[in-house]
């Protein structure tokens, strides 16, 4: 492990993989390959994969999130924050972490804008995709998804700038952890809420939106012999316009699969009531990769 790693820090450890510049990972489970890559979506962060990586650990499966540039504790990054920067990082977390491995991907949310650029700038070591309730570039040709970006962003600014004045801090018991985090994360997610520096940089990654969309379109779709897995909420008995969207890369794949979950919302997919979808998604693809091998 490289001599600029730093002490422990609640659920892993701070790794510098630039000059001054430290990013926060936890990597969990055996290790095994391949190793599955968790990225977080908007505002998101490590903690929101306690209790999928848990369970994944469980299974004997080897699991790796981290805090993006900004976020969490790890240290900022250069600007813009779009889907480049966040892949660069990335791909110098797992260097300095000696991970050359076989990867399989798991995005949630906006994360699957990230996904495709980092898809397509490693498509030599990803072995399979899991897609969570996932943000993907042709979802911003339906009028609906296109039209909420902009209120989000401004959303997001001003929870950027409510942290700075101390607004969400009484607030962050009740709203912080809307995902059902174990006790420690939950912590960290309920501390994220009301940090100004987290809100910050969550919200320069939102304002990166229109140009992570147009990276993702330039990157192009996943590879179709990719094993992928889409996991969304309901049932998937009613229309669904934007699912049918979500889903089309499930239906681009020679293996691909849709799972529904009926009960959980956009934020708790991620938390300890529906984790184990989660992983039931990603071991399927692992399975899957194994067997095209």
């Amino acid at each position: 492990m490289s001599a600029a790693e730093q002490t422990l820090s609640p659920r892993g450890r701070t790794l510098e993989i630039a000059p001054g510049r430290l990013l926060r990972y936890a990597l969990e489970g055996p290790p095994c390959a391949p190793l599955v890559l968790l990225e977080a979506g908007s505002f998101g962060f490590s903690a929101d994969w306690a209790a999928v990586q848990r369970r994944l650990s469980a299974a004997g499966v080897s699991s790796l999130a981290y805090d993006r540039a900004g976020l969490g504790l790890s240290a900022a990054g250069p600007s813009p924050r779009d889907s480049q920067a966040v892949a660069a990082d990335l791909e110098a977390l797992l260097e300095a972490l000696a991970q050359t491995g076989p990867l399989i991907l798991c995005g949630h949310s906006m994360a699957g804008l990230h996904l495709r650029v980092f898809a397509a700038r490693n498509a030599l070591r990803v072995r399979g995709v899991v897609l969570i309730d996932a943000v993907t570039p042709e979802a911003m040709d339906h009028r609906w998804a296109a039209g909420i970006v902009g209120p989000f962003a401004a959303i997001s600014r001003f929870a950027a700038w409510g942290a700075s004045v101390g607004l969400q801090r009484p607030l962050a018991g009740a709203f912080g952890d809307a995902i059902g985090l174990p006790t420690d994360a939950k912590a960290e997610k309920q501390a994220a809420f009301s940090d100004p520096t987290h809100n910050r940089w969550a919200a320069a990654e939102v304002d990166a939106w229109d140009d992570d969309v147009a990276e993702a379109r330039a990157a192009g779709p996943f590879d179709p012999y990719w094993p992928l897995a889409v996991v969304l909420t309901g049932d998937g008995r009613a229309p669904n316009p934007l699912h049918d969207i979500q889903t089309t890369p499930a239906k681009a794949a020679r293996n691909g699969m849709v799972i529904h979950v009926p009960g959980a919302n956009h934020a708790s997919l991620l938390g300890e009531r529906h984790a184990g979808h989660i992983v039931r998604a990603i071991q399927s693809v692992a399975a899957a990769a194994a067997k095209a091998c």
